[in-house]
């Protein structure tokens, strides 16, 4: 199983190279930023159509980052294609954080339902996936080749905690204004889970006797998985068909003083998927010793070691939670250019980021710097460009600049010797488009709300908050 668990996260890191929160995308009012942080306007009176969609068109983010002292050795598997775990400094602690996520929006709709409020109401189709990561060097090293051991204990050598998580993700969604300078929004999801896998590793003890030729291992843990055979996934695993299902919600605020500032706060996705009873649940503790290590290879050591793992596995159904962050937002602007300070912490998992966020903007365009330090102890350098107008918005950026630019070239020479540090690569990009009516401004409206007979809307915020009102 751990062998599995650790191929599926390479199998993503690889062709994934997909952290999904573009922060220079918050307060832009575009289609994806209305999306994600619910109380975000997407429609500017007077100058904006009534429907706004991607139409089908690319609207996504893929981010990825690896940092630890296995660097070295991911940067050699990606670029050259080579896995040698010589590379590693075995015995000293060494643990590695990795981190992929992906959004996105296949499908999207959002619409300008009321002037009074200003209150929209959205409609959207996501595919989602994250994984995350702390493993050893010693995990990849006993993977790879044991030779690379010396003749000592290792004691929690393979403590490891992983998990990869993929499901669909279908929203509905609404935003208005309680006032003129205090919003709400609310996203509710219907979740289907596509494939989950995770692994935990607390205790561990690992001894390399070559004297004897002979290794030992003890290893407590558990895991949980959707799937353990090949025979288990199908064509229908990957379609929406709720045999896994889940719930999610987003909500947040935003508030325009009378000084200038912009302030955003929300919660993000805090949900859970309900994992069918055929997916495979195991608690395991074990000792395992294996002989005549110098006549066998190394895959049937590693799985003469992991079988006892399997065999203690049932087959039940489980709860995850899904992937839920809480941000907050502080902006004002002067003339051309808009800084922004984001904070971002995941709710339920390790991880999260601070970013200022600098925007320049001249006319339809704009362009963005974003210096972001993620609580994995890394510093990364993000740009963004958009062109936007009230009925047309196109942007592409990356997160991660640098370690982008060097993880292509690496790829590109085949040379695990470009880019130092950690590992990264962020793009993402968007389109939207509004068609429709032009939504009007309350004074040039034909016919008013409460007037003639038609009825005064009290919006849907300010009716929830009356009625919970003592």
């Amino acid at each position: 199983m751990i062998k599995k668990l650790f191929l599926t996260i390479s199998v993503c890191f690889l062709f994934s190279i997909a952290k999904a929160q573009q922060y220079s995308l918050f307060n832009t009012k575009t289609l994806y930023d209305a999306f994600e942080n619910p109380s975000v306007k997407a429609f500017t009176l007077d100058s904006s159509r009534k429907f706004a969609s991607n139409f089908l068109l690319p609207n996504f983010t893929l981010n990825a980052s690896n940092n630890g002292s296995a660097n070295n050795l991911i940067r050699k598997i990606i670029n050259e294609g080579i896995y040698d775990s010589s590379l590693l400094p075995l015995g000293k602690g060494g643990v590695n954080t990795l981190n992929i996520n992906s959004n996105i929006y296949l499908l999207t709709l959002r619409i300008f339902s009321s002037y009074k409020y200003n209150q929209e109401i959205g409609l959207a189709w996501q595919l989602r996936s994250d994984v995350q990561a702390n493993y050893t060097n010693e995990t990849l090293g006993i993977l790879q080749n044991y030779k690379h051991f010396s003749d000592q204990p290792y004691n929690n050598a393979l403590n490891n905690n992983a998990y990869q998580q993929n499901y669909h993700q279908f929203s509905i969604s609404i935003r208005e204004n309680l006032n003129k300078r205090l919003a709400f929004g609310l996203k509710l999801s219907a979740l289907s889970g596509i494939t989950y896998n995770s692994a935990a590793i607390n205790n561990s003890n690992l001894l390399i006797d070559e004297t004897n030729d002979r290794i030992s291992a003890s290893i407590n843990g558990s895991y949980k998985a959707s799937f353990i055979k090949d025979s288990e996934v199908d064509n229908s695993t990957f379609s929406p068909t709720f045999k896994n299902p889940g719930f999610s919600v987003s909500f947040g605020t935003t508030y325009n003083s009378k000084s200038g500032y912009f302030i955003m706060a929300n919660i993000k996705d805090l949900g859970f998927i309900n994992w069918r009873k055929t997916a495979h649940v195991a608690n395991y503790g074990f000792n395992v010793t294996v002989d005549n290590i110098s006549s066998k290879s190394n895959t049937e050591i590693t799985d003469e070691i992991t079988a006892n793992i399997t065999n203690t596995e049932s087959q039940q159904n489980f709860i995850t939670p899904t992937n839920a962050k809480a941000d907050f937002l502080v902006s004002r602007t002067f003339n051309f250019y808009k800084p922004s300070l984001i904070v971002s912490k995941n709710l339920f998992h390790k991880g999260g980021d601070v970013a200022w966020v600098n925007t320049f903007k001249l006319n339809a365009f704009s362009a963005s710097v974003t210096p972001t330090y993620n609580f994995s102890n890394f510093l990364m350098v993000g740009v963004q460009g958009m062109y936007q107008t009230p009925n047309f918005e196109f942007f592409l950026g990356t997160d991660d600049l640098t370690k982008t630019t060097s993880l292509i070239k690496g790829i590109t020479q085949a040379n695990a010797s470009v880019g130092a540090g950690h590992i990264g690569a962020s793009f993402y990009m968007g389109i939207g488009i509004k068609v429709g009516k032009k939504v009007e401004h309350p004074q040039n409206l034909s016919s008013m709300p409460g007037v003639k007979g038609n009825k005064n809307y009290k919006g849907f915020f300010r009716s929830l908050f009356n009625a919970f009102r003592f």
